[in-house]
């Protein structure tokens, strides 16, 4: 995916806000971007433009019915045994994205009966409907709810790559995003010596120790920046905000060869070990791979 060719226009339609739910992550080998409906309309034809052939629905799970929007980072180790693990033994793949202030799990659309039928026993389920939220129930869907009725599944073991990278993840208020635009772009597209993309396999050989990696969302209304500290040193430190312990991330990322969208259980294996050692992750899925973020002290 070229940005000159695509990418730009996605970043003027995000600081436009012309669209709910959008976000952009940077690493190696490609872009990666998630969007709404609308927001995929506005996107130019391209043949540099992969486009995964789903429909794929977000889930924020919400505590007293409310999405978090608090200034605390959360991580998906909350949800990990309540809402991944249930859906990975349905067979159920997930594309995970955290966010400064919350957690989306997205779902193949045609595996939403599968969905509310696993987890309709420990949530009260909603859907948006012309900006109101309804209640979900059996006369959703056609066939009914249903399970997949399969065996549990046994996960494959992929490596993983520990960079030396610190990261941060931080929020921005959005009325500031214009008076960070420039900077955004400059350091999404142009921070590189090599050509944007095309020499990702010769690049990451020359320094292995560190990974690239930048991630933008700006979803209802919220902006969620994940980023390492060198990038951060190019933003305006008052417009940036993070946890007032200040803390750094440090990265784990999955997958030898790029995992694909079918294969189930990934983010289950990882988050659970966490979740049971009640440790904080941070997990972004992405076109070819996987990352977590988790506290530098536990690395």
């Amino acid at each position: 995916m070229k940005p000159e060719n695509v990418i730009h226009p996605v970043v003027e339609m995000s600081a436009l806000k012309k669209c709910k739910f959008f976000s952009l992550t940077e690493t190696p080998e490609n872009y990666t971007v998630v969007l709404d409906e609308e927001g995929f309309k506005e996107l130019p034809p391209s043949e540099h433009l992969q486009v995964e052939s789903s429909i794929w629905l977000p889930l924020n799970v919400a505590s007293n019915g409310n999405a978090s929007s608090s200034s605390q980072a959360v991580g998906v180790t909350k949800i990990a045994k309540s809402v991944i693990a249930p859906l990975a033994q349905q067979h159920v793949s997930v594309f995970m994205l955290s966010t400064y202030q919350t957690d989306f799990i997205l779902v193949r659309e045609k595996d939403l009966s599968v969905v509310v039928s696993t987890l309709e026993e420990e949530f009260n389920i909603f859907k948006e409907v012309e900006g109101e939220y309804v209640p979900v129930g059996c006369q959703d869907f056609t066939n009914g709810l249903q399970k997949n009725g399969k065996e549990a599944i046994q996960p494959t073991v992929h490596p993983v790559l520990i960079p030396q990278n610190q990261f941060c993840v931080m929020s921005l208020d959005p009325d500031t995003l214009p008076s960070i635009a420039t900077t955004l772009i400059d350091v999404l597209f142009y921070s590189n010596s090599f050509s944007p993309k095309e020499d990702s396999e010769s690049s990451a050989g020359q320094d292995t120790d560190r990974i690239e990696f930048f991630s933008f969302s700006l979803i209802d209304g919220y902006i969620s920046l994940v980023m390492d500290t060198e990038a951060q040193r190019r933003f305006p430190a008052d417009l940036l905000f993070t946890s007032s312990s200040g803390e750094l991330w440090r990265m784990v990322r999955i997958g030898g060869q790029p995992l694909g969208f079918d294969e189930c259980g990934i983010v289950a294996q990882i988050s659970q070990p966490l979740a049971d050692g009640d440790i904080s992750a941070y997990y972004i899925s992405t076109f070819s791979f996987d990352h977590v973020l988790v506290l530098e002290i536990v690395v």
